[in-house]
């Protein structure tokens, strides 16, 4: 191996192969003439460009195996720059090539030196993307946001959407199971928009009744029906300046929905009873746990309101989805719960860091929380127990890249579960660990982890 960087070229030609590879003398080639082959070198070489004929056998006059291949690399390393050539239908290729996640695509016959200038910039962008995503996990891990703990690449995937969008004035749908901290994100949206000085005004559509709804949204006049007894704004105009957020509003039956629709499209309401249109300036942030999808298919939401929600569609993941970030938060329950609860318990004993890691958390960050207090209350040492949590140690990984990325994800694992137990001791997780110091300070250096 050298210090060049890697690039595969997956050609079932050998000459043209051949002809490749003597083309480009700056980066250590890597051959490969079939998919299996293919997947191979890219499991154990992991290189950074790919170019990719799609007429690959079992059908060299097609492309079913070449954008088969394409599909399986990227759900492998999906940050991979793939270049498609082919010369079969070559518009219709590029347009599914690039729809599937192609970086580019280039029409046979191949001219060397523009494919040249194509490989060379796929380069640069992969390494200013690499180093983009490096200081946007430094960033994330110093900066924290709305009150989220988390450490797991796929929440700072979702943080970093939310940061670009809060200051752009759209509705925004946070999409995600129950317990995975809608809200948090929701005023985290209103707390980084220029709306920060204005109210967030938070209603939970599926737990007001029905007949309520319309009064509890919209308001009523003195009078307009029995126990009216006073003029009373609602909701969206307590958000006036600020941001609503609507919870649950696959839960919003459907005669209210058209008048929902009618205000995001005005910006005017009138409350019940009342016929003075007023106006609101307010923006809209919702969440649901439901599929609105088939909700619209189905005729339960109608679709002319899911888009005026869904400008900005984000999807939250599970706490089962979010590596190491069930230990953060466990033991920052613990510290808040413990000091009301029970001053005596101080932490987590590591069988309970060990079925915490384990667990799959159906109920996400709202079970681990409700399991940290009761846990908490029961505990009868300093540290809360796997006993405590009444929790079954068990688990099962899916199979990564290769061992390599297998080796880095049990070394992240083991080394955050250190830090977690040592509450962000260096020494203390080190002796954890069984390791020195420094050795420990490396590997939060390589793994771009922060203690």
């Amino acid at each position: 191996m050298t210090d060049k960087p890697v690039l595969l070229i997956v050609e079932d030609d050998l000459a043209l192969q051949r002809q490749l590879r003597w083309a480009y003398e700056g980066y250590e080639i890597v051959g490969a003439a079939t998919r299996a082959e293919a997947i191979e070198a890219l499991r154990s070489r992991e290189p950074a460009v790919v170019t990719l004929d799609l007429g690959l056998p079992p059908d060299p006059d097609g492309t079913s195996e070449g954008f088969a291949t394409l599909a399986e690399m990227l759900a492998l390393q999906p940050a991979t720059k793939i270049i498609v050539a082919s010369g079969h239908g070559a518009r219709d290729s590029a347009l599914r090539a690039i729809a599937l996640g192609a970086w580019d695509f280039y029409a046979k016959p191949i001219d060397i030196d523009a494919l040249g200038l194509i490989v060379a910039r796929a380069f640069h962008v992969h390494a200013l993307e690499a180093e983009n995503r490096r200081l946007a996990a430094r960033e994330t891990a110093a900066a924290g946001f709305g009150g989220l703990i988390y450490a797991s690449d796929e929440m700072a995937k979702v943080v970093r959407t939310i940061e670009r969008v809060a200051p752009a004035d759209v509705s925004v749908m946070l999409l995600g199971a129950s317990g995975t901290g809608k809200e948090l994100l929701a005023r985290g949206i209103h707390d980084h928009s220029p709306r920060r000085r204005g109210e967030f005004v938070a209603i939970n559509c599926a737990a007001i009744p029905e007949t309520l709804l319309e009064s509890e949204l919209f308001g009523h006049e003195k009078g307009a029906f029995t126990g009216a007894v006073k003029t009373t704004p609602g909701k969206i105009e307590q958000a006036a300046g600020g941001t609503l957020f609507l919870d649950e509003i696959g839960d919003v039956p459907l005669p209210l929905q058209v008048k929902l629709l009618r205000f995001l499209q005005e910006r005017v309401i009138e409350r019940i009873g009342g016929r003075k249109p007023i106006p609101v300036d307010t923006r809209i942030v919702c969440a649901t746990h439901q599929n609105l999808g088939t909700m619209v298919a189905d005729g339960r939401f109608r679709d002319d309101l899911y888009y005026r929600l869904a400008e900005i569609v984000v999807s939250i993941p599970g706490l089962a989805e979010r590596p190491g970030d069930a230990s953060l938060l466990a033991r920052a329950f613990v510290r808040r719960h413990a000091a009301a609860m029970n001053p005596a318990v101080t932490g987590l004993a590591p069988d309970a860091l060990a079925a915490i890691d384990a667990w799959g958390w159906p109920g996400n960050v709202r079970e681990l929380e409700n399991r940290i207090k009761r846990a908490v209350i029961m505990a009868d040492g300093k540290s809360v127990t796997a006993a405590d949590l009444d929790l079954d140690a068990t688990a099962a990984d899916a199979l990564p890249l290769n061992l390599r990325s297998a080796r880095e994800t049990a070394d992240r694992k083991a080394i955050r579960q250190a830090l977690a137990q040592a509450d962000g001791n260096i020494s203390g997780a080190s002796r954890l660990l069984g390791v020195s110091r420094p050795t420990l300070y490396d590997l939060l250096k390589s793994y771009d982890l922060h203690g």
